[in-house]
């Protein structure tokens, strides 16, 4: 670690408040301090997201590991990660600035890149517990979307709950219809891709942390949540579409109630930043139109 960088500058766009840009022997490096917000995820949360990266290096662009250090519990040190600085401009910066050409080309690379990631099978659902990527059963909630809303019952607001659990009934029929299981991102939206502004082709996947085995239509869901533009959602799914060799025709219902289970979590969230406000209204509109396409 002699190399360690002394000098750390937050990146923007992060909620976690862990993540820095730094710069070694001249190259620029991104650090990820595995602080108390990572708390939950154990010391072995870094070598976790390292052994993600190398998974799906050369299917999807992602940075290269440089340094990994596992918490020290004992010594009162947190975890480290240290990775390669992609080139590319963040999307949801980039994304207001395009004309239709251009979200119709965006579109297809994202499209493509879910695609992607569907294509890599799991044996089946579960969440990571070491370097090995060896997979442990997740809790029951986390796969059952009643059981989900009603753990999150005490965060939500009371009006918005019995709508919710009859939502919550009618998506899970939807998502019990699919067995097979892939690698999921599970936070694949704008502010974590990196596009070229010029060529438009994605640069960066960045922040793994949240991936596991699950439902292949959790990360399209995620993407379109709160990306509605018409032609760029057309994009998405015809390239999804060519690229997967079967899917449902009710694809886009299916995303739509598979990301249930994030706008539920971020919904009940305490903090009140930009996501989670926007999460709420998506949320109380689903809720009460019973539609999981509605939007407020």
């Amino acid at each position: 670690m002699d190399s360690f960088p002394t000098s750390l500058v937050p990146l923007a766009g992060g909620n976690s408040g862990e993540t820095f840009l730094a710069e070694v022997a001249g190259e620029q490096t991104v650090v990820r301090v595995y602080g108390p917000r990572s708390a939950h995820r154990g010391p072995l949360a870094p070598e976790i997201d390292a052994a993600v990266l190398d998974l799906v290096r050369g299917l999807v662009p992602v940075p290269e590991v440089l340094e990994v250090r596992r918490a020290d519990l004992d010594a009162g040190q947190p975890g480290l990660l240290i990775v390669s600085r992609l080139p590319g401009e963040r999307l949801d910066l980039l994304l207001p600035t395009l004309q239709d050409d251009q979200l119709a080309r965006v579109g297809t690379e994202l499209g493509t890149l879910a695609g992607r990631l569907g294509h890599m099978a799991q044996p089946r659902p579960g969440l990571f517990t070491d370097r090995s990527l060896v997979l442990a059963a997740p809790p029951r909630e986390q796969r059952d979307l009643p059981a989900w809303v009603e753990f999150h019952s005490q965060d939500l607001e009371y009006a918005l709950i019995e709508d919710l659990r009859r939502v919550a009934d009618d998506a899970q029929d939807l998502l019990d219809n699919e067995q097979r299981v892939c690698l999921v991102h599970s936070d694949l939206n704008v502010k974590n891709l990196l596009v070229d502004p010029e060529t438009l082709e994605v640069t960066g996947v960045l922040d793994w942390e949240l991936a596991h085995s699950g439902l292949p239509w959790t990360d399209l869901g995620n993407l379109l949540r709160f990306e509605r533009h018409p032609v760029l959602v057309e994009g998405v799914l015809s390239a999804y579409t060519e690229l997967m060799p079967t899917v449902p025709d009710d694809l886009l219902d299916r995303a739509r109630a598979a990301d249930l289970f994030a706008l539920v979590e971020l919904a009940a969230r305490r903090e009140a930043n930009e996501v989670v406000v926007r999460a709420r209204e998506h949320l109380w509109a689903v809720a009460r139109t019973g539609d999981v396409h509605a939007v407020p």
